[in-house]
């Protein structure tokens, strides 16, 4: 007995020096204050909308983490199922961005060449770019349509067209962007030739994607085999063999089962990291001030 009450007192005593660390770290960031950042306008909406999704998911981890709680009785397994909920779409893999990152690409591609063509015709880019909306792809046309409207406003065009990269958000888009600006300010010549390269480019960049998200997606499976394995057997242990874990239960247990779910979860970071999508920077990327977030 007098053993078991040395382990729980070393358990507490550890939980209480994280506790104590932790609070030491945040009373040191709020002292020191969060240094003001510069971000882009998409990058902004891209946050917001990124909040809003994890509110979702944290309102659901919170309910999970209740529910296995009361089921199990273990806090860590509880909090481990909490933060697994909180983490499944980066889990799974970035299957779904980079498929609209290709569709958007593809888009973009095919609108370059409708505005070389357009162009080819001896129209302007004031002529040309409206044109041009009714053969691109659904996914570009309300941006199209925004800068359209944007032109008929008096909108000045290198204005106009920075709005339009801001709205894409695509490094690939900035690419052509970026030449019809230096065009709409200089007037110069060659824009068609211009227009031609970045199309050709862009298809050639769609099939080295395509390439690579073939081979990215046996390592996605591989990250949901073992992640839908290990989550499998161990709930099957704990429903239908208790004793068989009922070691857990106590502090020092707890304790272990924490070193393993910390294993897991780094195993998990590392295949997620293999099948991750890296979106590139943008060239246009355009910044305001963040608001600080506290402290002098």
């Amino acid at each position: 007995m007098s053993g078991l009450g040395g382990v729980n007192q070393l358990v507490l005593a550890l939980l209480g020096g994280a506790l104590l660390g932790g609070g030491l770290f945040l009373l040191g960031m709020f002292i020191r204050g969060v240094e003001r950042k510069q971000i882009s306008p998409s990058k902004a909406a891209e946050r917001q909308e990124r909040i809003r999704k994890l509110s979702t998911r944290a309102g659901v981890a919170v309910v999970v983490a209740a529910v296995v709680l009361i089921l199990t009785r273990w806090p860590v397994i509880a909090a481990g199922s909490g933060l697994l909920v909180m983490a499944w779409h980066g889990l799974t893999g970035g299957a779904a961005e980079e498929r609209l990152a290709m569709r958007n690409l593809e888009a973009l591609a095919a609108w370059t060449e409708s505005l070389r063509d357009t162009i080819a015709g001896a129209a302007g880019l004031e002529q040309a770019i409206p044109a041009s909306v009714r053969a691109a792809a659904p996914t570009l046309q309300p941006h199209l349509r925004a800068l359209v409207d944007r032109l008929h406003t008096r909108m000045p065009l290198p204005d106009a067209l920075h709005r339009f990269a801001d709205e894409l958000n695509d490094s690939s888009a900035d690419l052509v962007v970026a030449a019809l600006i230096l065009n709409a300010r200089l007037r110069g010549p060659g824009l068609r030739e211009v227009l031609g390269a970045l199309a050709a480019s862009a298809r050639e960049e769609l099939d080295v994607r395509r390439k690579v998200e073939a081979e990215r997606r046996s390592t996605r499976r591989s990250v949901q085999i073992v992640l839908g394995a290990s989550l499998g057997f161990a709930a099957l242990l704990i429903i239908f063999n208790p004793s068989y874990v009922a070691e857990y239960g106590d502090p020092l247990g707890q304790l272990v089962l924490l070193v393993v779910a910390a294993l897991f979860g780094a195993g998990f970071a590392w295949m997620r990291r293999l099948a991750k999508f890296d979106k590139p920077e943008r060239l246009l990327a355009r910044t305001v001030p963040e608001s600080s977030g506290g402290g002098a």
